[in-house]
C-alpha cells in the first residue's frame, strides 16, 4: 500500500499549475461535501429505521475511514472532523427545510466543471482517470496544501 506521502505527491504531479490549485482548493471541498449530501439524501428504507441520525453518507463513511486509518492517524482525524462537520451541517440544512437534493446536484455539477476547467489549464488529466482512490486523496490534499 503507497504511504500518504506517495499519495499526496502522486496527485500533486496533475496539480502544478498555480489557477489549478486555487480551483481544487475550492471545488474538492464542494465535490465531497456534495456526494456526502446525496448519499445523505437516497432514502433509508430497511437501513436502521429506529435510528434517525443514521443515513447512506454514514455508511458509506466507514470504508473511507477506513482507508484514511490505513494512511495514518492525522489523515483519519482530518477526515472524521471533515464527516462530522459536513453531517452537522447537512443536518443544520435540512432542518431548516432546505432542498437538500437540488442543493448537492447543483454543487457536484459546478464544482466538477471548476474541477476540469482547472485540469484543463494544467494541461493534464485528472489523477483519478489513473487510480480511483484519487477521489480520497483530493480532501487530504487541500489540508496538506
Amino acid at each position: 500500500m503507497r504511504t500518504l506521502n506517495d499519495w499526496l505527491m502522486a496527485y500533486g504531479e496533475t496539480h502544478q499549475n498555480k489557477i489549478n490549485r486555487a480551483i481544487h482548493l475550492i471545488c474538492v471541498p464542494a465535490i465531497l461535501f456534495s456526494v456526502v449530501g446525496l448519499l445523505w439524501c437516497i432514502p433509508k428504507g430497511f437501513l436502521f429505521p429506529n435510528v434517525p441520525s443514521i443515513n447512506w453518507s454514514h455508511i458509506v463513511m466507514i470504508p473511507a475511514l477506513i482507508f484514511y486509518a490505513r494512511l495514518g492517524l492525522k489523515p483519519f482525524a482530518y477526515m472524521l472532523l471533515t464527516f462530522a462537520i459536513v453531517s452537522s451541517l447537512l443536518m443544520l440544512l435540512q432542518n431548516m427545510g432546505a432542498p437538500l437534493l437540488t442543493l448537492n446536484i447543483t454543487i457536484f455539477v459546478v464544482a466538477w466543471i471548476g474541477q476540469f476547467y482547472g485540469h484543463h489549464i494544467e494541461g493534464k488529466k485528472p489523477s483519478f482517470f489513473q487510480d480511483l482512490q484519487f477521489l480520497l486523496i483530493g480532501p487530504l490534499w487541500v489540508y496538506y496544501h
